[in-house]
């Protein structure tokens, strides 16, 4: 089936109700998987990705019963390796592996165009530098030549093997506290990866957030558009970066203090955003996250006004 190049579908995460890869040791109210979707739901979304592995049931019979009683898509799924070290890439392929597996079992539950994207990314938050200097990195605390050798080589193998077990389509997510966070770094992970088997999700929070400024995520659209598969919508707040850069903040102090905003309320120019993606052509689905650590706001309602403001734009 050919998509009507206008047909944008939208989405929500986990991440917005607080389940992030980076909450450990966090307080807060830990919000179950069957309120995050029942809310989901509620809130005017029609798909979800997997979260972290067990948050929702990784037995395929029963994640297939949760989406298909409230009607939902499974978009895909985030998957954090530490690439930069060569010795977690064999532990990686076969976390990849174990979410692809579920994932492609849950692929016909929904939306009968979309096949769930494996999301692959950095182990974000776990390299100090990285976590203490995100949003302000510089050459000197960058991968070296051998170091992205080591890096794109892990991304590779991944890659290949989802590829070769699942048939599920890869995508790289470029995250602030993590080695491929800058429009360099981007540029150098898409220039070492195979086009054919290596897509980007682009997000629009941590492009703003990563590169210095939100002006920047139209040349990121521009720029990287031939490998765009898959899109994160997320605001930026220009004043908590602000505020992180001239208080040195680490990545989680960021985000306690509120970097990632709701739609409409920070420095992303949405309206172009989508303006842009039409002109690519862009068919398919985007993900609101709203990066949010356990117990912080009232997800469910900031995920209604960010449902509203999209309605708003034409989403």
């Amino acid at each position: 089936m050919v998509r009507d190049s206008l047909r944008i579908s939208v989405g929500n995460a986990p991440c917005s109700w607080g389940r992030l890869e980076l909450e450990d040791g966090e307080a807060g109210e830990q919000i179950g998987y069957g309120r995050m979707l029942d809310e989901l739901v509620e809130t005017g979304y029609t798909g979800t990705e997997l979260g972290d592995w067990a948050y929702m049931p990784t037995e395929p019979g029963l994640l297939r019963a949760e989406l298909q009683r409230r009607g939902l898509t499974m978009l895909g799924a985030f998957v954090p390796v530490a690439f930069a070290d060569a010795d977690a890439h064999e532990a990686g392929e076969r976390h990849a592996l174990n979410v692809a597996h579920l994932l492609a079992a849950v692929a016909d539950v929904g939306d009968p165009d979309h096949r769930p994207f494996v999301v692959l990314a950095d182990d974000n938050g776990r390299h100090p530098v990285r976590l203490r200097h995100a949003g302000r990195v510089t050459p000197e605390m960058m991968l070296d030549a051998s170091g992205w050798e080591v890096f794109c080589g892990g991304v590779g193998r991944v890659a290949e093997a989802v590829h070769r077990d699942s048939g599920l389509p890869i995508v790289f997510h470029h995250h602030c506290a993590g080695f491929v966070e800058t429009p360099a770094e981007i540029d150098q992970l898409l220039q070492r990866t195979d086009p054919e088997l290596v897509g980007l999700v682009f997000d629009t929070g941590h492009y703003a957030f990563g590169a210095g400024r939100c002006e920047a995520v139209d040349d990121g659209l521009r720029r990287f558009s031939d490998r765009i598969r898959y899109v994160h919508f997320k605001d930026c707040s220009a004043a908590t970066v602000q505020r992180s850069r001239q208080e040195g903040w680490d990545y989680v102090t960021s985000l306690r203090h509120g970097v990632f905003c709701e739609l409409g309320e920070g420095c992303v120019d949405f309206p172009s955003v989508v303006e842009r993606l039409r002109k690519l052509d862009y068919a398919g689905w985007i993900v609101v996250e709203q990066d949010v650590l356990p117990g912080m706001g009232a997800p469910k309602k900031s995920a209604a006004r960010n449902r509203r403001y999209l309605a708003g734009i034409g989403l």
